[in-house]
């Protein structure tokens, strides 16, 4: 069995599975030969390009099994009979640890006070906190349920709203009227047609006035000129480990707007995610030679 893996971390911890060839290919520099031959594929963290191609001539594949939460790279083109699965669980402890300390920083002012001391300034003033505010989780799955684990410490509310109501889950059809409640909004939404845009001018005035906006998500989640609208207004602040587009260009209007923290794309990037990757692809493959049932399948919606 042959199979493409992103990285040597990735062969070694493969290398003693019975049959299995890994071949790395960490979507630079050119194809390895064989795609056709392949069975498993597990894309490196970044997207490849030219995908749909690819995924059309690998005739032999069954199973693609992605190192990240998000699959919209990949879905789209994925041939009849393959099955995909994505790295659920593995990146919850890193995108949270993330977005704790995005929201610190931005309402303690880091970024300001870290300016001010590149320059030598003593900046002393008062700064927002954390403590005693309400914090609104979109999208509550695994990486919102990490997430708010982290913030039982810190004095706050939480809010929890996913796709589909549950105990003490507010469906989506709610977040309207939650908005206004909340004084951090963190999206953790997957990247669907759905969600594609929802964060629009529309949604940011619904929120109130000083609240801040932390996307953990994918950056199309977001109306990128309608953020920079409302921060340039003063109204909001942001955190975003994700931008549309992405990686943000040169020049472009955000970076310069007025109260946003942006990092790139880095929440997931830890060691603790590169160790917990190895773990399920070693599970994962382990199940798929023993015809067993494999842990993350993408079936419905996502």
């Amino acid at each position: 069995m042959k199979i493409w893996v992103p990285s040597k971390a990735a062969a070694d911890v493969l290398s003693d599975l019975p049959d299995v060839e890994c071949v790395v290919y960490d979507g630079t520099g050119p194809l390895p030969e064989g795609a056709e031959e392949v069975e498993v594929w597990v894309p490196p963290l970044m997207p490849v390009a030219g995908v749909a191609g690819l995924l059309a001539g690998m005739s032999r594949l069954r199973l693609l099994q992605t190192v990240t939460a998000g699959v919209d790279a990949y879905r789209p083109y994925l041939p009849e009979g393959v099955v995909l699965c994505n790295a659920r669980g593995v990146h919850d402890a890193g995108t949270a640890e993330w977005a704790v300390g995005a929201m610190i920083a931005v309402l303690r002012e880091f970024p300001g006070f870290a300016a001010a001391q590149r320059a030598g300034e003593w900046t002393y003033h008062h700064t927002g906190v954390l403590a005693d505010s309400t914090v609104l989780i979109v999208g509550h799955g695994s990486i919102g349920r990490a997430l708010e684990a982290r913030l039982e410490g810190f004095e706050v509310d939480v809010l929890r709203v996913a796709r589909t109501a549950r105990e003490n889950v507010h469906g989506m059809d709610e977040l309207p009227g939650l908005l206004p409640l909340a004084d951090v909004v963190v999206l953790l939404v997957p990247s669907t047609p759905e969600t594609t845009g929802m964060v629009d001018a529309g949604f940011l005035a619904a929120m109130k006035d000083g609240a801040l906006l932390v996307n953990a998500a994918r950056g199309g989640v977001v109306d990128t000129g309608a953020l920079v609208a409302e921060l340039r207004a003063g109204r909001l602040s942001a955190a975003l480990d994700v931008t549309d587009p992405e990686p943000l260009p040169a020049g472009h209007p955000l970076w310069t707007a007025p109260g946003v923290f942006i990092t790139p794309h880095v929440a997931g990037s830890t060691p603790a995610s590169a160790r917990r990757v190895l773990r399920l692809l070693r599970s994962q493959l382990l199940r798929h030679l023993a015809g067993e049932p494999l842990k993350n399948v993408i079936t419905g919606p996502y």
